[in-house]
């Protein structure tokens, strides 16, 4: 059987869904692993990691399913959803690469501003700083995080703005984090191609006068 034919799609779609459970249940298990071990405190942060290695441990599954009993409906659903993660993951890879210094402080101040208290003082600790960023924009919200640090830099008064420690690796951080993204959405949009193509195939082993 060549390489485009009916088998060789259903062991690529297969193999690719396989690699999507893996990484969903890696996802999983990094979220629980950083809760268990107190690396990570908030709630809402744990909870959003494992919402999306569940996600697309679902997706997956539907599709693992899909591929191997040839369902029609289940691969139309699958690869419209995925279609659909593509544009949304490809979008956000872009926009990861081309932040500058401004955007990444606008970025900043906004997820600093809905973190709870206890992930601020987390971040604080481990990071040995106070606060996020002394603007004009923030600098009430700095005088209190201020008062309120517990990091041990505190004693000297010699702490650095975790916003200037963060920004510092900012933009490495992002260049991976979209590289990475980027590379994960060419390999969802491969999946949809499979899917598709997939789809429109007739199963040799199927009654040759049946409708796809």
């Amino acid at each position: 059987m060549v390489c485009g034919g009916f088998t060789c799609s259903k062991n690529a779609l297969c193999s690719l869904n396989v690699v999507y459970m893996m990484v969903g249940l890696l996802l999983i298990g990094v979220a629980a692993w950083g809760k268990g071990f107190g690396l990570v405190s908030s709630i809402h942060i744990i909870g959003g990691v494992i919402a999306v290695g569940v996600f697309l441990l679902l997706i997956a599954i539907v599709g693992l399913i899909g591929a191997m009993h040839h369902h029609q409906v289940m691969l139309f659903f699958y690869m419209v959803i995925l279609f659909i993660v593509f544009l949304f993951q490809f979008g956000v890879s872009c926009s990861c690469l081309a932040m500058n210094r401004g955007q990444q402080e606008t970025l900043l101040n906004s997820a600093w501003g809905i973190l709870e208290n206890k992930t601020k003082t987390d971040l604080e600790l481990q990071l040995n700083c106070c606060g996020l960023l002394n603007t004009n924009t923030s600098r009430v919200q700095f005088e209190t995080d201020w008062q309120n640090c517990p990091a041990l830099c505190k004693k000297n008064d010699s702490c650095n703005a975790c916003g200037l420690l963060m920004l510092d690796h900012a933009t490495e951080a992002l260049k991976i984090l979209g590289g990475v993204g980027l590379f994960f959405s060419f390999t969802e949009i491969l999946g949809v191609w499979l899917a598709v193509r997939y789809r429109n195939q007739k199963d040799p082993r199927a009654n040759p006068s049946a409708f796809l």
